[in-house]
């Protein structure tokens, strides 16, 4: 609900301060006193698209306030939350007008975009009159309304499931087809590289121990004659069999040297020890040496094998098995391709069909919901003095889209055997605003408000008890929320719980727009003004009184 507005040096409001209240609040003045100004404000403080040159002359920079009071769970508090803004039960809007165009905004002190403002917008004002443009007389939203009207939700979100599946299920397949495709052109070359990889069968690791293998065979028989002789050197001729009879020598005659033997009996047996294991190290070598010449041969064949394949898939040797693993995957899918794509174009169908199913359940969701809200319209058209209008909601059908397969648009015909057509093609000036203050009560009456409405001279066209009957349709509109009217009408005005004047100022070569708030005897004044023109009458006022005593 709008709390406050403060305008500053905006068009030729100099300094004005509004506080508004629950229910219905209307504004008269004279044509020409700036009511419309008040709208371009407030439009400018909510981030729409309006007026270019706002700033009052002579002034700096303009500025709007706006407060707004938020329920626990206002729509509102939820677009906050989503760009990051500080919440709270009060929501201040405040957006400066330089005179040189810029404009700056802020909400609870924080700098924001206009985009921002006009989110919020949404979920806090609604204006609806014969330039609603942004509201009910736009068709490209008459099925968003339809849909909240039906309260369809439950069925509207399982037709945006079914079109993200749809959507994902022939995404699947397209790139499918596109893989199998990248792949059979390259068939040919798959089928050949995993032939030989797989022939090969190269493992990691395997290169390198193929090349140390190598090297030591082709240093064999430089080396094994060195180590020929040192094994017979270490061997019984040679250092073995000295040691051996050095020991025996010693041991014969320890027992006659008093143990003057004992530690070389000792040392000499651990170094036989020692020996032994040195000549056992280079008989196993000797035995390593020991190859047949082929295996050179092929050793070096296998190893040349292996690195001719890395070269030429341009990877590491130690990397061709995982390129074995990949090709063959590769060629797996290939051969599993067209099975895969059936597969695929079964889910595609089954999407489609789960998609229809949806979408159908949700068209015949939105014609009976259409049938109530025709009825509804119809029964607030008559107390309007349109009875013999007719309101019709269409349903055509449309491409497919997440929103199901139906679009939606409000039709009206003036007279009956008139042919229909779109509210603002159609019906008149007094005529459309009645139709747009009849939807609006189905539509509140259905859905509760939550914003405050704006009607802006709703009632231009019509008089006397039809009047009189907008007027009650606003009161009852306004009950248990908040309704703005700016009206000519005396009948509506009479009906407003609080009621402003707006009046036009010349001081010297100043002319400013002021709004008053009228106490009781200021509003019989008032409607007596705009019942009786320049010159109030003693029957205009006794008239205003009886309005205002309903």
């Amino acid at each position: 609900m709008l709390r406050a507005l403060e305008i500053r040096d905006m068009l030729i409001i100099d300094r004005l301060d509004l506080a508004f209240q629950p229910g219905l609040n209307v504004l008269t003045g004279e044509t020409g006193a700036g009511k419309s100004i008040l709208l371009d404000s407030l439009g400018f403080v909510l981030g729409w698209r309006g007026r270019a040159e706002l700033v009052r002359s002579g002034a700096a920079q303009g500025e709007v306030t706006a407060v707004f009071e938020l329920p626990a769970a206002h729509a509102a508090r939820a677009v906050l939350d989503e760009a990051g803004l500080p919440g709270g039960d009060e929501l201040i809007l405040r957006r400066v007008n330089t005179a040189d165009g810029r404009k700056t905004g802020w909400v609870n002190d924080r700098r924001v975009s206009g985009e921002v403002l006009r989110r919020l917008s949404e979920t806090l004002v609604e204006l609806h009159g014969q330039h609603d443009d942004r509201g009910l007389l736009d068709p490209k939203g008459h099925r968003d309304i339809l849909d909240s009207y039906g309260a369809l939700d439950g069925v509207v979100v399982p037709v945006r499931a079914a079109w993200r599946a749809r959507a994902e299920a022939r995404k699947a397949l397209e790139a499918a087809k596109a893989a199998l495709k990248e792949v059979q052109a390259e068939e040919d070359f798959l089928r050949h590289a995993v032939d030989e990889l797989t022939k090969l069968d190269p493992q990691p690791g395997e290169e390198a121990e193929l090349d140390s293998r190598r090297r030591m065979m082709q240093a064999a028989e430089k080396i094994r004659e060195d180590i020929a002789q040192a094994s017979s050197a270490l061997g019984y001729e040679g250092a073995e069999g000295a040691m051996s009879g050095a020991l025996r020598w010693l041991e014969g005659a320890s027992d006659k040297a008093e143990g003057r033997l004992d530690a070389p009996i000792s040392a000499l047996t651990r170094a036989m020890a020692e020996l032994d294991e040195a000549a056992r190290g280079v008989a196993d070598c000797l035995d390593a040496l020991e190859f047949n010449p082929a295996d050179l041969d092929d050793a070096e064949e296998r190893l040349f094998a292996i690195r001719g394949l890395a070269r030429k898939h341009q990877v590491m040797p130690d990397d061709l098995a995982a390129l074995t693993a990949t090709l063959s995957d590769r060629l797996a899918a290939l051969d599993a391709g067209e099975a895969r794509i059936a597969e695929l174009g079964a889910a595609v169908r089954q999407a489609d069909q789960a998609y229809d199913d949806a979408a159908a359940k949700l068209t015949e969701a939105r014609r009976k919901a259409a049938a109530r809200l025709d009825k509804a319209v119809s029964e607030e058209l008559a107390p309007l003095k349109m009875e013999r209008a007719q309101f019709s909601t269409e349903i055509a059908v449309t491409p497919a889209g997440p929103e199901g397969v139906d679009t939606v648009q409000f039709t009206v015909a003036t007279n009956p055997g008139a042919p229909s057509g779109p509210l603002n093609k159609i019906a008149s000036g007094g005529e459309l605003s009645r139709f747009l203050l009849a939807l609006k009560v189905c539509l509140s009456e259905e859905q509760g408000s939550g914003v405050t409405m704006i009607f802006d001279e709703i009632d231009r066209g019509v008089g006397g008890a039809t009047a009189n009957a907008v007027g009650r349709r606003l009161k009852a509109l306004s009950e248990g929320g908040q309704v703005l009217v700016v009206t000519h009408s005396p009948q509506v005005a009479a009906l407003g719980g609080h009621h402003w004047r707006v009046e036009k100022r010349v001081t010297g070569q100043m002319t400013t727009s002021t709004v008053t708030p009228l106490g009781a005897d200021d509003r019989e004044g008032e409607i007596a003004r705009m019942l009786a023109g320049d010159t109030v009458t003693d029957e205009a006022r006794a008239a205003a009184r009886a309005l205002l005593a309903g």
